[in-house]
């Protein structure tokens, strides 16, 4: 590869500036996004869904923990997944890799828990391997529907919001929000830490320089206790 121009520190100040300037427009544009999300409509949430924790059966209304509202992540932790029985989904487990402590979010009354179709007993061991801490359910479908199928996270990873708000029967459940695809990469600080650098993610789809090192996306991925391994792929879906 060849490097950019080389310049003085004066004059790397300047481009720095120039380019900081295009960094203060996104920052507005993202925040305009927040405000537009927190304006979003509400619908409700009237199944009864069915979850398997630590601690046994729960409800929807059981994972926000007493909490006001409640961030759900659908990971590919499944029977059927690539690299079962040691390990899940590479993508969800980077991912998973990034949640670390959520005083911070239960500061703010919100609570973060992850679900998947694996029993108990095999999250707990796959968390106990990888190291992860956070809350995680099962999925439990039944006659009257299933959460994955649902809310739209039955065929690929995705993030759903919902919030507790009363009403005159008590309290009700609302969906306020839904992400996927690469919507979710806000989630993973390797993505945006490597954003940040001269060689970026270095990946074919992205718009460098010719002759910067590139590969395809997902393939570089690994689990974290895999990375020595070869031959390991990250899956697209379960």
């Amino acid at each position: 590869m060849k490097p950019p121009e080389i310049v003085s520190a004066r004059e790397w100040e300047t481009a720095w500036a120039d380019m900081l300037v295009k960094e203060k427009e996104l920052t507005r544009a993202r925040d305009a996004l927040a405000a537009m999300r927190r304006r979003m409509p509400w619908t409700p949430v009237d199944e009864h869904y069915r979850f398997e924790g630590p601690d046994g059966p729960a409800t929807l209304n059981d994972l926000f923990a007493g909490r006001r509202q409640l961030i759900v992540y659908r990971a590919f932790v499944d029977p059927d997944v690539h690299g079962w029985p040691d390990h899940g989904c590479v993508g969800c487990s980077l991912m998973a890799d990034h949640i670390g402590n959520l005083a911070h979010l239960h500061a703010r009354d919100t609570t973060l828990v992850y679900v998947s179709r694996a029993p108990q007993s095999d999250l707990a061991r796959i968390k106990a391997r990888m190291g992860w801490q956070i809350p995680w359910y099962t999925m439990i479908p039944d006659e009257h529907g299933a959460f994955d199928i649902d809310f739209g996270v039955d065929e690929w990873h995705g993030t759903n919001a919902f919030i507790r708000w009363p009403d005159r029967n008590g309290e009700r459940i609302y969906r306020t929000y839904f992400v996927n695809n690469r919507g979710d990469e806000a989630f993973v600080n390797t993505w945006n830490f490597l954003d940040i650098t001269a060689l970026g993610r270095q990946e074919i789809w992205e718009d460098s320089p010719e002759g910067y090192p590139q590969s395809p996306p997902y393939q570089w991925w690994r689990w974290h206790d895999a990375y020595d391994a070869e031959g390991d792929r990250a899956c697209r879906s379960h």
